[in-house]
């Protein structure tokens, strides 16, 4: 952070594969895979920590790493005057000849990040979620509790716990009590017993705990050297381990609506459930909060042009699209071209996808440079989609890079 606050060195986790957000993860890691039109979910956890004035941030990277090291390394540009940086930092084996064994090795691995920085705090954050969050608050908290961690949660229905690890507090709502990673059937909270505190996957440390319980968990043989399935377990036992309630956050320019919005898009179907939170009138999550912004990469394009009657309704259009067909409740990439008489329904197009002349497309995510033939048709036959292409267990049909349609 600036000059007078405490020293605080961000961690981006961002080198999972991303198993079930292919095809959009078969030739990138998840954290680079775009949303919203023109952002990347890296984006969104960057843009929460440079807002919060954490200056310093290493992204921690390992699978098909390429396009995430390219956009961070030409978007994430510091002042290197005032020391501030944001960079990629690939797995270096520093350890041995191996990967990472998982989230908590891959810290460990990179221990010289802290030694180097010597920050009093670690922020340790994943890298695909959407949301706004202002870490400032749950570090201000973190100090004030001298917990050893503190792990950030939200309210989710206990019976989506399967999914989440699930933090239990003890009477005084910070203490955690137990952390259970994707508990089948969890005790539900005191207040609501239908639902469950679920770990967003963000924690503060501070530098000493961190270091301490990375070691721990590195010489015991049994560990699978997570985050949620090994250190907050272990810190939880030795009473370190605190809650901050994701609800207390608040970001400027936030609106009733999209106050305390959270997205694990970690699913094709989560991934296209969010995109459509986008394109309400009132959006569940605003993208145009100009006093919180994600920041992004922006190529210089035109503008979006609309002729040969082609027309857009509740959706999302990028610069360098071309429409003169009809697009409505989607998410359009740049350089997305909709030729006449064709029809674009309920769906997410990535860059420079080109739907053909009197084609139709509903209920899809396209990832980059597909072509859809002129009259060709997508999401309008379940059993031709399902098997040409992946569909989703909630009916999205998803197309990878380039794919090719018949």
């Amino acid at each position: 952070m600036r000059r007078g606050g405490p020293s605080v060195l961000g961690i981006v986790l961002a080198g999972g594969e991303g198993k079930r957000l292919m095809p959009l993860t078969a030739d990138r890691a998840k954290p680079a895979v775009t949303f919203g039109g023109t952002y990347r979910l890296v984006d969104f956890v960057l843009s929460n920590l440079v807002n919060a004035d954490i200056l310093r941030i290493c992204v921690l990277t390992q699978y098909k790493s390429h396009s995430l090291d390219r956009h961070i390394t030409t978007t994430w540009r510091m002042s290197s005057l005032l020391g501030n940086y944001v960079t990629p930092v690939p797995a270096q084996q520093r350890l041995g000849p191996r990967w990472y064994l998982g989230s908590a090795d891959a810290i460990l691995q990179s221990l010289n990040l802290v030694y180097d920085e010597q920050p009093e705090y670690v922020a340790v954050f994943g890298a695909d979620h959407v949301y706004r969050m202002d870490p400032r608050q749950m570090l201000a908290q973190h100090i004030e509790s001298g917990a050893g961690v503190t792990v950030a949660g939200i309210r989710v229905p206990r019976a989506e716990s399967a999914s989440f690890g699930v933090i239990s507090p003890g009477s005084d709502g910070q203490t955690v009590t137990s952390f259970l990673e994707k508990p089948a059937d969890p005790p539900g909270l005191a207040d609501d017993p239908e639902c469950v505190f679920a770990s967003m996957g963000n924690y503060v440390f501070s530098t000493k705990a961190l270091v301490e319980a990375l070691h721990r968990d590195a010489e015991d043989p049994n560990s699978v050297h997570d985050m949620g399935g090994s250190i907050l377990p272990q810190l939880t036992d030795r009473r370190e381990a605190h809650l901050y309630d994701f609800s207390a956050n608040h970001v400027p320019g936030e609106t009733t609506r999209d106050q305390g919005y959270w997205r694990d898009v970690g699913t094709l179907d989560a991934y296209y459930e969010a995109h459509m939170d986008l394109i309400a009138e009132r959006p569940a999550f605003n993208l145009y909060n100009r006093d919180w912004p994600i920041y992004t990469h922006s190529n210089q394009l035109s503008p979006a042009r609309f002729n040969a009657g082609g027309m857009a309704s509740e959706s999302i259009i990028s610069a360098g699209c071309l429409i003169r067909g009809q697009v409505t409740r989607s998410v359009l990439s740049p350089g997305v071209v909709v030729d006449p008489g064709a029809v674009v329904q309920g769906s997410v197009l990535h860059d420079n996808v080109h739907v053909g002349r009197g084609a139709v497309v509903r209920g899809a995510v396209l990832d980059k440079n597909v072509e859809v033939p002129p009259g060709a048709t997508i999401g309008v036959n379940p059993d031709r989609d399902a098997e040409l292409y992946t569909v989703s267990k909630g009916g999205v049909i998803a197309l990878g890079k380039g794919q090719r349609v018949p």
